[in-house]
Formats: C-alpha cells, structure tokens, sequence
C-alpha cells in the first residue's frame, strides 16, 4: 500500500473527535518545515498553523494538500507523527491492517514458539537426566578405576541432585568393590 493511500484511509480517523490537538499538529507542521527534505514551504507551513482557522480545517488542508504532493510527502507525515504522538500511530486503522497476517502467509514466530514450547526447564531436565546415565555408566564400567573420585564427586551433589538419589547411587558404588 502507497503512503498516500494510506492517508487516505486513516484521515478520518485522524481528524475525527479531536485525535490531535494543537501541539502535537504544530509539532508536525514544523517538523516538515523544519526536517530535511523539506516537506512544507514556509508559507505552507504558516497556512497549516494559522490559529484564526479551526483545527479540523487545517488538519484536513495539511492532509489533502500532502496527499497531492506525493508518497514520499505522506511518509514523512507518518514519521513525524510517530515521532510526535506514537500511541495515535499506533492505533491507526492503516496499522491494524498492515499488523494482521495474511491466512495463507506462514508466521514464523509461532512456529519456532510451537516448536519450541517446551521451555528451558525441560531442556535442563533432559540434559540432567542425560549427564546422569552418562556418569553413572561410566563409573560402573569395569574397565575404569575411577570409583574414588566418583564417590567424592558424589559426596557434594546434594547441591546438585536430591539426597534420595545420592543414597543410591552411594550405595551402589559402594556395592561394586566387595563384588
């Protein structure tokens, strides 16, 4: 969608039941007048800031007389409102639009998330269980003599694991030296 049609779409939004008041129209009058490039002419921006004329009229003026100049006049319209009255922007009928996925369009966001919805908490329990059986297979390899160091490694995980499963496993690598 152009930025011109865009402005057209949202100018009744815009200039319904006094969305904007004085300052922030000024604050954008200016900014066009003011900003590289410049949007309005000095005269222009005079004409749009004009205090004799209401400001639905001059809101209307300043709204048509961008729509004529061209899409890159509405854009910068659009940038000096989100700079000067985000919340508005925010809530412009334009946006809702542009914010809603297209149904045959495939998010990509909700599909990592699906992937994904189990959570950290499971990836450390199975990375724990993991670690577990891979230590707990290697000190009963016959192979290793490592059961010393596994026992005093052992001897410090109630930071670690519960003191249930540290039991057993104590018991069991005292178990493998009398077999």
């Amino acid at each position: 969608q152009s930025y011109c049609h865009r402005l057209q779409h949202d100018m009744y939004f815009l200039t319904s039941t006094s969305r904007l008041n004085e300052q922030v129209i000024d604050k954008i009058v200016l900014q066009l007048n003011r900003v590289y490039p410049q949007i309005l002419t000095n005269e222009e921006a005079e004409k749009f800031r004009n205090p004799k004329a209401s400001l639905h009229t001059r809101l209307s003026g300043l709204l048509k007389h961008l729509q004529k100049k061209g899409d890159r006049h509405c854009q910068e319209f659009y940038r000096a409102l989100q700079i000067n009255a985000e919340q508005l922007f925010n809530d412009l009928p334009s946006r809702k639009i542009l914010k809603t996925p297209d149904p045959t369009e495939i998010d990509t966001d909700k599909e990592q998330y699906m992937l994904n919805d189990r959570g950290p908490v499971f990836f450390l329990a199975c990375f724990s269980v993991a670690a577990g059986l891979a230590l707990f297979w290697y000190c009963c390899n016959s192979e290793t003599k490592v059961i010393g160091r596994a026992r005093r490694i052992l001897g410090f995980s109630p930071i670690i694991i519960g003191r249930h499963v540290r039991n057993i496993c104590m018991l069991y690598l005292e178990d493998i030296p009398r077999n």
